[in-house]
């Protein structure tokens, strides 16, 4: 028997953000009961050309009420200036390349690219700011500059974005519970802990048992 759990988002998704903390306690909680676990970047926005003023506005807003049901911490001065490409492949293809590289980094590396880009403002669409994250996420950064560049990351990248466009996933955050190849679904958007964490405690239980 195999099982594992998927964890499909963006990086520079904000509800992805505001459930970082559910996502956390949930990967855990499944590490916990001996079910590996894989990070897989969806693909929230993807080219593209630098924000007007309008959706700027929209996008602020839209923090603002995930800040409002989750809690999580936001900086609105200065977010996204003039000229920002909200652009995030950059970002998804920084996992799929730390995946690579070490998987459990990976997971270090996603945390770094969240709090730069909504706590401090940083512009994570930029490769040198990635590749400085990934140093700090404990990362070789000459390594990681090279991984995070070449094709087959690329590659990588595109194909986890058709995966999850092949599945029909419209919105992060998505968990998906996989067993025997068979996949379930445990939420598409957010949910609080103590909703989740009971399902995904039926599912553990249930693929012990398999």
């Amino acid at each position: 028997m195999s099982a594992r759990l998927l964890y499909v988002m963006d990086p520079m998704c904000s509800w992805c953000w505001g459930f970082a903390p559910v996502a956390e306690a949930l990967i855990a909680q499944a590490r916990a009961a001996g079910v590996a676990t894989r990070l897989v970047p969806g693909g929230l926005r993807s080219g593209g050309s630098a924000l007007d003023a309008s959706t700027r506005k929209y996008i602020l807003e839209h923090w603002q009420a995930v800040r409002d049901a989750t809690g999580q911490p936001f900086r609105f001065d200065d977010a996204m200036p003039d000229g920002f490409v909200y652009d995030t492949e950059p970002a998804c293809r920084a996992l799929v390349a730390a995946r690579e590289l070490d998987d459990e980094r990976a997971w270090t590396l996603l945390k770094l690219i969240q709090g730069a880009f909504y706590e401090q403002g940083l512009d994570v669409t930029r490769a040198p700011q990635l590749v400085d994250l990934a140093a700090e996420a404990g990362f070789d950064r000459e390594s990681f500059a090279q991984q995070f560049a070449s094709h087959d990351t690329r590659a990588a990248t595109s194909a986890d974005f058709a995966w999850v466009q092949d599945l029909g996933i419209a919105g992060f955050p998505t968990l998906l519970a996989e067993r025997n190849g068979q996949l379930a679904l445990l939420t598409n958007g957010y949910q609080p802990l103590d909703s989740l964490q009971p399902l995904l405690g039926r599912w553990l239980q249930q693929a012990a048992c398999a």
